[in-house]
């Protein structure tokens, strides 16, 4: 995996078809993007239409594609270019789609991966995400299943297993260390496939209404409807589907996944638990330093180690790691160490104060002022030897005054959760 700053692409790239489920002539745009600004998709057939992140959070449909926002907006079947993207390690681009979801192509992620390499992948600085785990675990969901480990030397290794009750297929497995080189010579040209028996009651549904013999392996009760690139290419396409929504992790994941009969519902579900149990490697996108240039805290009362994630003025993620030495320890309680409530949302709220700051103009002149806390829940003790991640949301952001909502998870499992009113002052 390539080190060194967050990478981009040096100029816009445009591809033209029709989409696979909609049936509709769609075209999208890729365009560069500023280190930190994410992986975004944003309609542009429809006036005013927000950008959306790809992230888990985001995801409101799985049937048989991954779809990404809400109502009118949403894109679909966004798995096949998320996978180009993450096969040439791109941590910011901007994704237009003329059209409810980007062209199906030939059915594979090729046309994907050969248009961000004509733009040119280049480094635009800053620190990516790294993203690591603390240690294994297992992840089902329906017939899918997941074992997840930790990585030492870095990078993602992807072991995909299908089993299918068809005589070209059956059970197949494929493992392979993802890069470029790989991606491009044993995954890209990997395309999707279906029953054909199943056509037209999807299409009743408003499902593969663009898919025909040039976009789509299709299987006959026993034989397939055209050549294949390898005999093996839908276990391939599976782990290319796979590669692709992991991307929502927002991150540069160094892990190894074992999956058994993989879904675009078990992806979800395995990104999400991998967000509840992961750690950070590396500097994240805000180490102490930068904390410490815009939160005027000290100690005793600094109470974040390290920004993990920064989503434009929606979203931030934080850490803090609880030790012995707290000072708080030493009189809540002896010989029970318990670390206070009220300090839990004190951190809570100074991961917010994170969020707001890092978008405003000279942070160092700015404050952000805790105006009250509402729904204060405690869940679980946060105890020694805990690390607390901090997940925050903007809710209302109107002039000087903001409404956030976050949550603090141990392990996984909520520790507290709480909303919370701020103001933006001078200091």
């Amino acid at each position: 995996m390539p080190s060194g700053g967050r990478r981009s692409i040096a100029r816009p790239a445009s591809l033209s078809g029709v989409g696979i489920h909609s049936g509709r002539t769609a075209r999208v745009t890729l365009r560069p993007a500023a280190a930190g600004h994410g992986i975004t998709f944003r309609r542009t057939d429809l006036p005013g239409s927000a950008e959306v992140s790809a992230i888990a959070d985001n995801v409101t449909g799985q049937e048989r594609r991954t779809t990404l926002g809400e109502g009118d907006g949403a894109i679909s079947t966004v798995e096949h270019v998320l996978a180009a993207v993450s096969a040439h390690v791109i941590d910011d681009l901007a994704i237009e789609v003329e059209g409810p979801e980007p062209p199906i192509m030939d059915g594979s992620a090729a046309p994907y991966f050969r248009a961000l390499e004509n733009a040119g992948v280049v480094d635009v600085g800053g620190a990516p995400v790294r993203l690591g785990l603390l240690a294994p675990f297992v992840v089902r969901e329906g017939e899918a299943t997941y074992l997840v480990a930790p990585r030492a030397e870095g990078g993602l290794r992807l072991t995909v297993t299908i089993e299918w009750d068809h005589p070209a297929i059956g059970r197949q497995s494929c493992c392979y260390d993802i890069s470029p080189d790989i991606f491009e010579r044993e995954l890209a040209r990997a395309r999707t496939f279906g029953w054909t028996s199943e056509l037209e009651a999807l299409r009743d549904r408003g499902l593969a209404r663009g898919a025909n013999r040039t976009n789509t392996i299709g299987l006959t009760a026993s034989s397939v409807d055209g050549l294949l690139h390898w005999p093996d290419e839908f276990v391939r396409h599976k782990a290319t589907d796979l590669l692709g929504d992991l991307v929502l992790l927002g991150g540069r994941l160094d892990a190894d996944i074992v999956a058994f009969r993989p879904s675009h519902r078990g992806n979800l579900a395995l990104v999400r638990a991998i967000q509840r149990t992961i750690g950070s490697r590396g500097p994240g996108i805000m180490g102490i330093d930068e904390i410490m240039k815009a939160l005027p805290h000290r100690y005793p009362m600094l109470l974040v180690d390290r920004i993990l994630e920064v989503q434009g003025t929606e979203r931030i993620v934080g850490i803090k790691n609880v030790t012995i030495n707290e000072p708080f320890f030493q009189g809540h309680f002896p010989g029970l160490p318990i670390m206070p409530g009220v300090l839990i949302v004190e951190a809570m709220a100074q991961v917010g104060g994170m969020l707001i700051l890092s978008k405003i103009d000279k942070p160092e002149t700015k404050g952000v002022y805790l105006a009250s806390i509402d729904k204060v829940k405690f869940r679980r003790p946060v105890v020694p030897g805990d690390q607390i991640r901090f997940e925050v949301e903007m809710v209302q952001l109107r002039g000087k005054t903001c409404k956030m909502k976050g949550v603090a998870l141990v392990d996984g499992q909520v520790a507290a959760e709480a909303e919370m009113m701020a103001m933006i002052v001078d200091r």
